[in-house]
């Protein structure tokens, strides 16, 4: 049987060296924990359109597509097993201010200090965030074996 996981895309938006997380809220999956502005890829759409969509629905920003850049991605194992694999990336220039467009799914938006993000920050966005710090296009975290410890490539 072929491998089959969630696909994801992840928006990092950075200025004066902090990072845009979302809380999330009353979705049943790490409520109260923050988490980069993401979602997951619909049938019949590129990675590309998937990170403008999903922007545009949970912040109200219009990204144009030659201004979108990938700047990494990670494949991403929890502790509990399941596995996913998430592109993020980034936009130099957005128009307005992002705006919480999703109240039903996340209680706030607030800018965090990229090398201070809350002890409550989602695991696979902690990661994502780690990788765009040190400037590394790849990771693995979760993968690690009792011979391997967790290495982000």
């Amino acid at each position: 049987m072929p491998y089959t996981t969630v696909v994801d895309v992840l928006l990092l938006l950075a200025r004066d060296n902090r990072v845009l997380l979302a809380q999330r809220h009353n979705t049943g999956y790490a409520d109260g924990q923050w988490n980069l502005p993401s979602g997951k890829l619909e049938d019949g759409e590129d990675v590309v359109d998937a990170i403008i969509r999903e922007t545009r629905e949970e912040i109200g920003l219009q990204l144009d597509r030659d201004e979108v850049r990938l700047i990494s991605s990670i494949h991403y194992r929890a502790p509990e097993g399941h596995s996913r694999i998430g592109f993020v990336f980034t936009a130099d220039r957005w128009d307005g201010e992002p705006a919480n467009r999703e109240p039903d799914k996340c209680s706030a938006l607030e800018w965090f200090p990229l090398d201070q993000l809350p002890a409550d920050t989602v695991p696979y966005t902690a990661a994502s965030v780690e990788l765009f710090q040190r400037g590394e296009h790849f990771g693995l975290p979760g993968w690690e074996t009792p011979t391997r410890s967790l290495e982000l490539l």
